[in-house]
């Protein structure tokens, strides 16, 4: 046996670990805890999933105001959970790319990648991004045939308060880019996300049973809803965001579960919509469960030679996975569509479909200017309207519900 090399292993060792404890020291000195002095590798091949934990774990457990820091540089992480409650106020700045593996098989979490969860007063920034790698998992996905199907999720924000997300990007999710669960007081601003208009199911932000969502100054292209809303979602504001391509902003769809909390209040204001199949739109399923969907303003909007402009949709079922004949008892109210503009890629720029057992209510409709816009070039835009009676307000171009 070697005593000698194993003296030398054994030295070696202790000043890892002396090296890391020194790192950890010098971090808590100054509030700032780097991904690299925990074991950190940025070469986009080997997992940082363990070191990036060791970092949050760290940050959280110290007394005063704390950040975990990812420098410039490609990390690999397979999943991982920054999970508090913390002791003090703590920040994430990203200012490199966290990579996630390809496919679907190396992901330790098959529902989620990147979650941070259970926190006060956080704040996420640094101008970085989240890759996803979804290319090389969207052939894979069988939603189509299934629509209880769950992909990984590049980034949950659950069970956030007073808390702020600013200046970072999502790119190519394998699934939702953002979701935000249980949140109360959360601001998102400046924020990029980007897939093609073919990625299936790479919903934008999903937001779901929070309270106080503020989106601004954001920039939106992926392929399905730019911002959706799902039940228990209250008093939401979407404002300045630029959306396109990709399937709209939507409350929804509604209806599909048992137990679905109410929606209540959404503000759409001063947004954009370029080459989307819809612009705003409410959808709920046939054959529902009861539930109330109100208060929504839609004002301030241009739309860019998009397909559907305007929808009230409570006949949704994609797939034909409903059963059509029954009317939805998604009670839908308080809805006012304002100062909204642009061209409409199809003739029927405003389609507003009700219930038949429960007809919308109290919906205005107001200096509406939407252009047909379409190959053809047939004649002007028209709406379509069903089990509703607006108020009709100002210009309407096309005629509505007439």
């Amino acid at each position: 046996m070697d005593y000698s090399s194993c003296s030398q292993l054994l030295v070696l060792e202790i000043l890892v670990l002396f090296s890391l404890a020194q790192n950890i020291i010098n971090a808590a000195s100054n509030g700032v805890f780097n991904v690299i002095d925990f074991g950190a590798i940025a070469d986009g091949i080997r997992d940082n999933s363990r070191a990036f934990e060791n970092a949050w774990r760290e940050a959280c457990y110290w007394n005063t105001y704390s950040t975990v820091l990812v420098p410039p540089g490609k990390y690999l992480v397979t999943s991982v959970v920054f999970k508090g409650p913390c002791k003090a106020p703590i920040s994430f700045q990203l200012q490199g790319l966290i990579l996630a593996p390809p496919g679907l098989s190396k992901l330790a979490d098959k529902e989620s990648w990147i979650t941070f969860e259970s926190l006060r007063s956080f704040t996420l920034t640094g101008g970085g991004t989240f890759h996803g790698q979804g290319r090389t998992a969207w052939p894979e996905n069988q939603c189509h045939k299934n629509s209880n199907c769950q992909l990984p999720i590049s980034i949950r924000f659950n069970k956030l308060n007073d808390s702020t997300i600013t200046g970072v990007q999502s790119v190519d999710s394998k699934f939702f880019h953002i979701n935000i669960l249980g949140c109360y007081n959360l601001k998102l601003n400046t924020i990029n996300i980007s897939a093609p208009d073919d990625s299936p199911n790479t919903d934008g932000i999903h937001i779901g049973r929070s309270n106080g969502i503020e989106i601004s100054n954001s920039k939106i292209a992926t392929g399905d809803d730019c911002v959706s809303l799902g039940d228990g979602s209250q008093n939401v504001l979407v404002s300045d965001v630029s959306c396109g391509p990709g399937h709209g902003i939507s409350v929804g769809s509604l209806g599909k579960y048992k137990k679905e909390e109410d929606v209540v209040g959404l503000t759409v204001i001063n947004c954009t919509f370029t080459g989307t199949s819809n612009g705003v739109r409410i959808k709920t399923w046939p054959d529902s469960e009861d539930a109330k969907a109100s208060n929504f303003t839609f004002e301030d909007l241009f739309m860019n030679n998009v397909e559907n402009p305007i929808v009230i949709d409570q006949e949704y079922c994609p797939h034909n996975q409903c059963n059509i004949k029954v009317p939805s008892r998604v009670k839908i109210s308080n809805v006012r569509f304002r100062n909204i503009r642009g061209t409409s890629l199809t003739k029927e720029a405003v389609r507003i479909i009700c219930s038949k057992e429960i007809p919308c209510q109290n919906v205005e409709i107001g200096d509406i200017n939407l252009v047909y816009n379409g190959i053809d070039d047939k004649g002007p835009a028209i709406s379509s309207c069903s089990n509703v009676k607006p108020t009709l307000v100002g210009k309407q171009i096309p005629a509505t519900c007439v």
